[in-house]
């Protein structure tokens, strides 16, 4: 049985050490995850899907604030794991832990090289992309820049966003893992290098990209907030409030950027640089997110044709 060190963070990683724990060839001696966190407008502190999952089935858990010079790290190459598997850790991991081991390899969800880093869901919907995907890759000290086990791609649709997109990859790189995994401790699966020349990036989203600019494309608005849907989420201004959109549709329609050019009890219709988007789910400043039939009939009854997001 392989000895297995397991570290990542939300539930793209939970459904990961699932399926590691489903199967008898693996032996999880210790979870790794961020810190407990406080999240919400009450703070309230909340342990990360990972740890959920670990507590359930009796696994030691090690949480440092960061894992370089740590006890935590000293202990950790102390239990004598044969690898170490990572998928949406959050942290990177020194070369003293990743030497101690026989391998170490990441499930990292894009087609690499491209989108290395920490948001690539995110940038392959908002830059359009007609593929995601997952890499196991081999741990080094750069980013995201080990040798390739294996790698598979599924398409993105118009219905896709980071949710579902973060859903779909957690089952296909559990999936991958564990068919390419046995094969490559034992050397029969050679790991390939990445194309350098062809890598792309794709850190943290800003909270300025957060920010719609209604002068691009109605389909580059549409993958804006799909490609931050449900988190971060788009925002825009009404009356020089944030004004959160979390989900659009692509329709007809011409007028200046930012521009409303419908508007029924039903309907909210957005001018961009070329089309049209409807709001379909907003949040107003200080409000809770609600359907655009609630929104208009309530904080944006006063909306008219001509009036214009974005100031």
């Amino acid at each position: 049985m392989t000895k297995l060190i397991f570290m990542g963070t939300p539930d793209f990683s939970a459904t990961v050490l699932k399926g590691l724990l489903a199967d008898k060839r693996y032996e999880i001696v210790a979870v790794v995850t961020q810190p407990d966190r406080a999240v919400g407008r009450k703070k309230v502190i909340k342990m990360t899907p990972v740890k959920e999952v670990a507590l359930a089935n009796n696994l030691p858990v090690y949480q440092p604030e960061k894992l370089s010079g740590s006890q935590e790290m000293e202990e950790l190459i102390g239990l004598g794991a044969d690898g170490i598997v990572t998928a949406a850790f959050g942290q990177f991991l020194p070369m003293k832990l990743i030497n101690s081991v026989k391998f170490a390899v990441n499930v990292h969800a894009s087609l690499l090289p491209k989108y290395r880093g920490g948001a690539p869901i995110h940038y392959a919907i908002i830059n359009g992309e007609k593929e995601a995907g997952v890499t196991i890759m081999e741990m080094v000290q750069k980013m995201d820049a080990g040798d390739m086990v294996a790698k598979t791609s599924i398409p993105i649709t118009d219905e896709d966003n980071v949710g579902t997109m973060f859903e779909k990859l957690a089952v296909v790189g559990r999936d991958l893992l564990l068919e390419t995994l046995p094969s490559y401790i034992t050397g029969e699966l050679k790991p390939q290098p990445q194309d350098e020349s062809q890598a792309t990036f794709s850190p943290n989203i800003t909270p300025e990209e957060e920010r719609i600019d209604w002068t691009k494309s109605a389909r580059d608005v549409f993958n804006q907030v799909r490609g931050m849907y449900p988190w971060p989420v788009a925002h825009t201004l009404l009356n020089g409030e944030r004004f959160k959109i979390y989900e659009t549709e692509l329709v007809e329609g011409h007028g200046q950027p930012g521009e409303i050019i419908k508007r029924t009890k039903k309907m909210l219709v957005v001018a961009t640089n070329d089309g049209a988007i409807a709001l379909k789910t907003v949040q107003p400043a200080g409000k809770p997110r609600m359907g655009i039939t609630d929104f208009l009939n309530g904080v944006g009854r006063t909306l008219e044709v001509g009036d214009v997001l974005g100031k």
